[in-house]
């Protein structure tokens, strides 16, 4: 399996740690602490030192009820981060939006990878994409961050994310997006109940057959302990994370916690290839 970005191919030897900066005043985990453009690149630099193999920018909150950013206050938040780190460091940046403009700026600043939650939605990113080779993340969510956890429902979640991945992939390669430019991505957390979460995890298996990279998203979410604040519900989620990568359905973890989840993703690779050195 591979992953094409404009700038370079991604392998799966093992799974790979999107570390997560949110350039945000209201992230659900993180607060206010990287809404500084300075304090948001200090913390990337201290993600790359920590072992990620992606950077991943945001600048609006995706939470359950966040309201959306204006365009300007969001270019405002990102593009100098993109634009510096892609100066001082040689990995891969995500754009973490569901705008085209947004993401457009970001890709023009150094950024190789758009990570929409709204699955290309937009016919604008789908052809900016299409033009610039970007590589997608492209995720499943049902309603928007406002809405989407009024009332959720499946009569069968892992069949119906699993349709709407198959619909996306037509309907995106038949624009002219090539297939190796596709990750996709369950979006945990993202119009689903507890439960559905859960039997999305325990499903995620089913959706090796589409050939792409899996991208899991679930460090620190509720569903993982709403009685917990998020930090305290790092166990649980790398325990998650690594029940999809010892199954082969994950082969890139989202997370805020980098070091921790590198160590365990590089354990189990090596457990995979009967090795013993985990350095």
């Amino acid at each position: 399996m591979k992953w094409l970005s404009s700038r370079r191919e991604f392998t799966f030897d093992r799974p790979l740690v999107m570390g997560i900066v949110n350039v945000t005043p209201d992230s659900f985990s993180d607060g206010a602490r990287w809404s500084q453009t300075d304090a948001a690149i200090e913390h990337a630099l201290r993600l790359v030192a920590d072992g990620a193999d992606i950077l991943d920018i945001g600048g609006e909150s995706t939470r359950p009820g966040a309201t959306p950013v204006p365009e300007d206050e969001e270019l405002r938040r990102v593009v100098a981060v993109v634009t510096a780190l892609a100066k001082q460091q040689s990995l891969p940046i995500s754009i973490d939006t569901m705008k085209p403009a947004v993401a457009r700026a970001c890709l023009d600043a150094g950024a190789e990878i758009v990570n929409d939650v709204s699955g290309l939605h937009d016919p604008a990113m789908v052809e900016l994409v299409c033009d610039t080779k970007a590589a997608a993340i492209v995720m499943h969510m049902a309603g928007t961050p406002l809405t989407m956890q009024d009332a959720p429902h499946y009569d069968d979640v892992v069949t119906e994310v699993g349709s709407y991945f198959e619909e996306r992939l037509k309907s995106l390669i038949d624009s002219g997006i090539e297939r190796e430019r596709i990750a996709l991505d369950p979006g945990i957390g993202f119009g689903k109940k507890s439960a559905h979460n859960w039997q999305l995890l325990a499903g995620l298996a089913q959706y090796q057959r589409f050939g792409r990279p899996m991208c899991l998203g679930v460090s620190r979410k509720g569903f993982l302990g709403e009685e917990r604040e998020p930090r305290e519900r790092m166990i649980a989620g790398l325990a998650v994370a690594c029940h999809g990568v010892v199954t082969n359905a994950v082969q890139i973890v989202r997370t805020h916690d980098v070091k921790a989840t590198r160590e365990a993703v590089v354990a189990l690779a090596a457990i995979n290839a009967g090795k013993t050195d985990v350095s």
